[in-house]
């Protein structure tokens, strides 16, 4: 009786795998062996804690150091690097907990310009392997290399090792890559094997993989949606293949159908390679609550800001702007207003947000302010001539400048008036992810 091996190389040299648990080209240990291996082409890839991963690349002094990255002590983490993790802190853990947990932790405000440069350098390397990227955030995306072996003379599996040591190599970060037969298994195969991983969910296993697993596991079940799905006895991914596919539309809707689908290992989601940008937004929260409007107003300018450089790097422009505010007890306020025009201006959309901020800012406190540009439509068609408002040109000119002067001595170089106004204190604020 013969006995095929098992597909296999190296992740380091890419030289066959062999017997044994290293290489015998290399002598790394970082094999990937699966029967699947040579077949399967839908990934997910994700950049191992990403904006920590810049920092310490950036300060090498931070390399055997916990880092988080985040904002004061009433902010959250954006995240944190594995030896942070190790102590229990994790994304979106309010900072004081945080701290409570990994008390010699460096703390360093994000940067989300460095992010998003490096990001754009990652997503070109995968542009590199195949058209069909689609971005999921700044540091993940699902790829679909079908027929790229041509292209590439490599099976997908090892044109996306030799990728993730490309990334390693020339920018400085690491990345885990999840391979399988579709989209859903291909995120859940990214989390296995972390940081550094190369993870494979083959559509044979798929089933037994997943029967034991909290339904937490598949995409949209929140707390919410786990709670609905216990009342029905529903608690693991296999209690879902025990029920009839009609059943479980019955109960559930079309989404309890997708569920279904998804427990027995089947996502016909495509890999699509544009993902529809609906908006773009900043948001800060506050270390200690803020009443004042003329401090609200001053963080306002600056979220303004961020967001007409995110448009114009985006190339994008909005008419429609929102301004969000969350008080105290966490409660949402969320006030709206259309221009007529589409704008990607700093100006306009700062305007636009303080005259909905007076509205609000009657003497409540605030723990967030936040503001947004949604209704997008091409940068080119941003705010056009207007007989009505002769001194649009110059503005338009004005913050052309700004932004040049920016692009060639750096983002701080220059700012509004606003934020240096008699009495106003800028708080320390935590920058979004």
């Amino acid at each position: 009786m013969i006995t095929r091996a098992i597909p296999g190389f190296c992740r380091d040299c890419l030289a066959e795998a062999g017997e044994g648990p290293r290489c015998r080209a290399c002598l790394s240990p970082r094999l990937v062996r699966h029967p699947e291996l040579n077949s399967l082409s839908i990934a997910h890839v994700d950049c191992d804690a990403f904006f920590a991963a810049v920092e310490k690349r950036d300060n090498p002094d931070l390399r055997d150091k916990p880092v988080i990255v985040g904002g004061g002590r009433r902010g959250v983490v954006s995240t944190c690097c594995y030896i942070a993790r190790i102590n229990g802190v994790r994304s979106a853990m309010p900072m004081f907990k945080a701290l409570k947990l990994c008390p010699e932790a460096v703390v360093i405000k994000p940067t989300h310009g460095k992010y998003v440069a490096v990001g754009r350098q990652v997503r070109a390397m995968m542009m590199d392997l195949t058209p069909l990227v689609q971005p999921v955030s700044i540091d993940e995306a699902f790829l679909d290399l079908s027929g790229t072996e041509r292209v590439h003379g490599l099976v997908p599996a090892r044109t996306l090792a030799r990728f993730a040591r490309r990334v390693e190599a020339e920018l400085g970060i690491t990345v885990s890559v999840g391979l399988a037969p579709n989209k859903f298994l291909a995120k859940i195969a990214s989390d296995l094997d972390k940081p550094r991983g190369f993870a494979v969910i083959g559509a044979a296993e798929a089933q037994e993989f997943l029967t034991h697993k909290p339904v937490g596991i598949l995409p949209g079940v929140g707390a919410a949606a786990q709670a609905r799905l216990a009342r029905d006895h529903i608690t693991e991914v296999g209690h879902l293949r025990q029920l009839d596919a009609r059943e479980m539309a019955r109960r559930h809707g079309a989404h309890g159908l997708h569920l279904w689908n998804l427990a027995h290992g089947h996502d016909t989601r495509p890999v699509r390679p544009e993902r529809e940008t609906k908006s773009v937004s900043a948001e800060t929260t506050f270390d200690e609550d803020i009443s004042d409007p003329a401090q609200l107003a001053a963080v306002l300018w600056s979220l303004a800001d961020r967001v007409s450089a995110r448009l114009k790097a985006a190339e994008f422009s909005g008419t429609r702007v929102t301004l969000k505010l969350k008080t105290p007890d966490f409660r949402s306020r969320t006030r709206s207003r259309s221009l007529e025009t589409p704008t990607r201006l700093a100006g306009r959309i700062f305007e636009t947000g303080r005259d909905l901020l007076v509205k609000e800012a009657n003497g409540a406190r605030f723990r967030l302010i936040g503001i947004g540009v949604e209704d997008l439509h091409p940068l080119g068609d941003g705010d056009p001539p207007d007989l009505m408002d002769p001194g649009l040109p110059r503005r338009i000119a004005a913050e052309k400048a700004v932004d040049d002067l920016r692009r060639k001595f750096g983002a701080g170089i220059l700012d509004r008036g606003i934020s240096f106004a008699p009495g106003v204190r800028l708080p320390r604020r935590r920058e979004p992810d």
